[in-house]
């Protein structure tokens, strides 16, 4: 298993509400992932503990057999190989677009970054876009560059919070279908948090209904649209039964 996720809880101080109770759930390598949730569910709460952005109260992250957290080791988000993209892109505006996408290959010498920036510019389609600055990108472009600054270290996961909602509607529905098949030429294992059911049926390989901190659902699009909802801790072995007969 490339990722598993074990027991994962989480209060925020001051609260008595449990915002994460018992996140548990194993991923593999390339998968696409949406965790869909009401606000308040807990999702947000998910990336930014896998992110290393806040600290479990109990369980643990490992990545390729690497333990990333648990009771006793924490490594810091720096050094855990997950990329993030944010709701609000968050790219540098007085950086060009290839400033912005090599901004966190600062190990790499010249030649290496100029090939590396060559290869993600032509993965988000974006190769005569490299000198230009952000206020020059559509919302759809610019998102682009923020997943190509993601994608660029070769991250083991990347986390997308929200990827669509400063879209119109219109332009959603093309950025979904892009955003998927970037993902899935660069074999990048990812997980993005949602509200909206649309934007999960049509990226994700598996999709994590949570409600009230909890898993409620978990399965592919297809299982959820199903008239049977699958117990969260029964469904991996359903799945993989189904595939050996399928396959």
């Amino acid at each position: 298993m490339f990722i598993s996720i074990k027991n994962v809880c989480f209060s925020y101080p001051n609260t008595e509400s449990v915002a994460l109770d018992q996140f548990s759930m194993n991923i593999e390598k390339g998968e696409v992932i949406s965790i869909l949730g009401r606000s308040g569910s807990g999702k947000s709460t998910i990336l930014r503990i896998l992110a290393g952005l806040e600290k479990s109260t109990n369980g643990s992250l490992t990545i390729q057999d690497e333990i990333v957290f648990d009771d006793n080791t924490f490594l810091q988000p720096e050094k855990r190989g997950i990329g993030m993209v944010f709701q609000d892109y968050a790219l540098f505006p007085h950086m060009t677009v290839g400033e912005n996408i090599l901004f966190g290959l600062f190990q790499l010498k010249k030649v290496q970054k100029k090939k590396r920036l060559k290869e993600v510019l032509e993965l988000v389609e974006l190769e005569d876009y490299e000198k230009r600055y952000p206020h020059q990108l559509s919302g759809g472009q610019q998102q682009r560059v923020a997943i190509a600054r993601a994608i660029a270290p070769n991250p083991h996961l990347i986390l997308l919070d929200e990827p669509f909602s400063n879209l119109d509607a219109e332009l959603q529905v093309k950025i979904r279908k892009d955003l998927r098949e970037i993902l899935k030429k660069a074999n990048i294992t990812s997980i993005f948090v949602t509200h909206d059911e649309n934007d999960a049926h049509a990226l994700a390989d598996r999709i994590v209904k949570l409600k009230d901190g909890c898993i409620d659902l978990i399965g592919s699009p297809c299982d959820l649209l199903g008239t049977t909802p699958y117990p969260a801790l029964d469904l991996d072995p359903l799945i993989e039964k189904r595939e050996l007969v399928t396959n």
